[in-house]
């Protein structure tokens, strides 16, 4: 059905999503509950900043970050200074890029579970002497399971229909940073339009899946009658 080239960029693909989610969630979930929490006069500043991937073209945030990875860039030269080579046309510049185009994608689902958790359950956990770590961890991120699997569904789907920032931080490498989108672009291009249907239909099967999914853990729970 697909070429062995289509398998690699399936590969490539997944590796790209699991590992991007994987940090996002580290990442993105103390930074979701420090927007859920806070109080400080910047959180409007800081939300805008976390939710710009979201009105900003792909293209600039991959030009901006071209820039900065680059051999001229502080962030390029930081990773040469280190040995770790030049990110942009990397796999590891596609993981940067990545987890920085779909961070709202993950942010945005868990400040609004961490937001939904009424204040009185954490006041109470500290009256009876937890910690904020104990709060967070026995409290918080249980009652916002939904939010979480929300933002690693919606984070993972956005990783693989990424195009526009992977292919200005990745161009079109078979093997290295070929992923699915820029696949589909490869064999349009090359008039391979039977190729590019599948990958295509493949893909829309994979978003129908995804929003599913994302309908049934959303969807509200019936509560039984009291007796």
């Amino acid at each position: 059905m697909f070429t062995a080239a289509d398998w690699v960029a399936i590969r490539l693909t997944a590796e790209l999503a699991a590992l991007s989610t994987a940090l996002l969630l580290l990442v993105g979930t103390p930074i979701a509950w420090w927007l859920a929490r806070t109080r400080s006069r910047l959180k409007p500043l800081w939300s805008a900043l976390v939710a710009m991937p979201l009105v900003l073209p792909p293209t600039v945030l991959g030009f901006y970050l071209l820039l900065l990875m680059g051999p001229q860039g502080w962030v390029g030269q930081a990773t040469q200074a280190l040995g770790l080579g030049r990110l942009p046309f990397s796999f590891a510049g596609l993981v940067v890029a990545s987890v920085l185009y779909t961070m709202p994608f993950v942010v945005q689902p868990l400040q609004q579970a961490f937001e939904a958790i009424p204040p009185r359950l954490l006041e109470a956990a500290a009256t009876l002497r937890a910690t904020a770590g104990d709060r967070f961890l026995t409290i918080a991120l249980p009652l916002a399971r939904p939010g979480l699997v929300t933002a690693a569904v919606l984070g993972f789907a956005h990783t693989v229909g990424e195009f526009g920032v992977v292919l200005m931080i990745g161009g079109n490498i078979p093997g290295k940073t070929q992923v699915l989108s820029v696949a589909i672009y490869d064999h349009v291009e090359a008039a391979e339009f039977a190729d590019a249907h599948r990958l295509a239909a493949a893909m829309v099967a994979f978003a129908l899946v995804v929003l599913v999914t994302l309908q049934l853990v959303n969807r509200p729970r019936k509560t039984e009658p009291a007796a």
